[in-house]
């Protein structure tokens, strides 16, 4: 009886020792394939920087990866303002009376007219205003009335002139008063120049007077 559970008790601590060793070896199996695996347990934090650099950019259309906004504006400049230069008279005082000088000659034809040359002899440009021409005959009553077209306005510079035509009387008309000088404005707010006849005398009886032109045929035209 005594050899008998001798051999048990030995059999069941045999039994126990073979269990623990199995059990030792699977534990190692398991360190060994984790060990073999490494990439399975990547940290999360290591998965968005991958993520993160592999993104392209947005902010670059062009495809640089430098991720910087453009500095050129996104709308085209606006237009400058417009200034001075872009008035009708670009800045250009009005011609006065007295900024002219004028010469009036009796001409061969029409009969009975005579050519107003106006001249700007200073070193400045001026506005001409071409409708507002003042006529007068010393000596009779009001101011010639005016025929033809009305002109526009345009800028005399230095050098250049201006010409009207005057009629002093009609051929159908007898009688009238002989001059030899006539009164010359701009316009009727301002004091007159008086200005010799040449080849005159002649017979007003019927005053008449263009606006201003730019060529000396077309004022004679009327």
């Amino acid at each position: 009886m005594a050899h008998t559970a001798r051999s048990r008790r030995t059999t069941a601590a045999l039994a126990a020792l073979s269990i623990g060793i199995l059990a030792l070896t699977a534990c190692d199996g398991d360190v060994e394939n984790d060990a073999a695996t490494p990439g399975t347990h990547a940290s999360p934090s290591a998965t968005s920087t991958d993520e993160g650099t592999d993104k392209p950019s947005s902010a670059d259309p062009g495809g640089s990866g430098s991720g910087k906004f453009s500095d050129s504006p996104s709308t085209p400049p606006s237009s400058p303002k417009p200034g001075a230069d872009d008035d009708q008279d670009g800045g250009v005082g009005m011609c006065e009376t007295a900024d002219l000088t004028y010469n009036v000659t009796v001409a061969s034809r029409p009969v009975n007219h005579a050519l107003l040359t106006a001249s700007n002899k200073g070193s400045d440009p001026c506005l001409l205003s071409p409708n507002e021409l003042v006529i007068t005959i010393p000596g009779l009553d009001g101011a010639a009335g005016h025929m033809g077209p009305a002109g526009k306005d345009w800028i005399l510079k230095p050098g250049e002139s201006a010409y009207a035509g005057i009629m002093f009387s009609r051929a159908d008309t007898a009688g009238g008063k002989s001059a030899d000088k006539v009164e010359v404005a701009l316009a009727a707010s301002e004091s007159p120049t008086t200005v010799p006849v040449n080849d005159g005398p002649v017979t007003v009886n019927d005053s008449q007077v263009t606006s201003f032109f730019g060529t000396a045929e077309d004022a004679l035209t009327y």
